[in-house]
């Protein structure tokens, strides 16, 4: 399978919506929901009023995001995710084949209401977009989430140095990331870290500081979060995702 297509495939879809919605495997918290708690919590006092959730996957940060900000915008590439994600809102329900080996499934629901996720449905809109070539209504933000997204773009800094203009005075950029940079999604020489650099090796954080410092500041020290994505009942992905937080500067 071509990676472009990767997302757009059903048995990734279904391990995705297990990703968000289902059971929590091998100790670890669940990830989208974490992701949308450090958010909350980084906003510290500030108005929780519009947030953007870009790469939204099937949607679990968005309606957690929505528990506090008056309106979420979840954007994501793969229509496939999207349309899961409008399901959810619309029906307050998912059902999906869950791999289990081989071509054996078990039928999986997971519905808001069990989540106490129920309520925000009104709150939510999700979108097909591109991250590095957003529209102009997506704007205005006072947060914007970037979990898991950076290095799967073709070209993360068409995304990283215009996306301070999405955001509020004062507004957060949350981004977390793996730094898997691949070839099969990002070209080698727009990778924003993960090579040598006159000689040094150069991180994807030394990155993010070239890139967002003209516009934002570290507002948190780089912390680490773990995930696991179950593809069967007998294969685990057990991945650790770098999280930053960055402040918009003021003009």
């Amino acid at each position: 399978m071509q990676q472009s297509a990767y997302y757009e495939d059903d048995t990734t879809l279904a391990q995705y919506l297990e990703f968000h919605y289902g059971e929590q495997w091998h100790g670890e918290a669940n990830f989208p929901r974490g992701l949308a708690r450090v958010a909350i919590d980084a906003m510290d006092g500030r108005r929780p009023g519009r947030a953007l959730d870009i790469g939204c996957a099937c949607g679990r940060t968005s309606f957690e995001l929505a528990r506090v900000f008056n309106h979420v915008d979840g954007i994501d590439f793969s229509r496939k995710f999207v349309e899961q994600c409008q399901v959810m809102a619309r029906d307050r329900v998912v059902r999906y084949a869950r791999p289990e080996e081989g071509a054996l499934v078990t039928l999986q629901e997971r519905s808001l209401a069990s989540l106490d996720l129920e309520e925000t449905a009104e709150r939510v809109a999700f979108h097909q977009g591109d991250a590095c070539d957003l529209g102009p209504e997506f704007t205005g933000y006072d947060l914007v989430l970037a979990g898991n997204l950076i290095d799967r773009l073709y070209d993360p800094a068409l995304f990283l140095t215009r996306i301070h203009e999405r955001l509020n005075e004062d507004g957060l950029l949350l981004i977390a990331s793996p730094y898997t940079w691949l070839e099969d999604y990002t070209p080698k020489d727009k990778w924003v870290g993960g090579f040598q650099k006159d000689g040094e090796d150069y991180t994807t954080l030394d990155g993010l500081h070239d890139m967002l410092e003209p516009n934002f500041t570290l507002l948190l020290e780089p912390r680490s979060l773990p995930f696991v994505i179950r593809e069967t009942r007998n294969k685990f992905q057990h991945s650790f995702s770098e999280l930053t937080v960055w402040e918009k500067s003021r003009v």
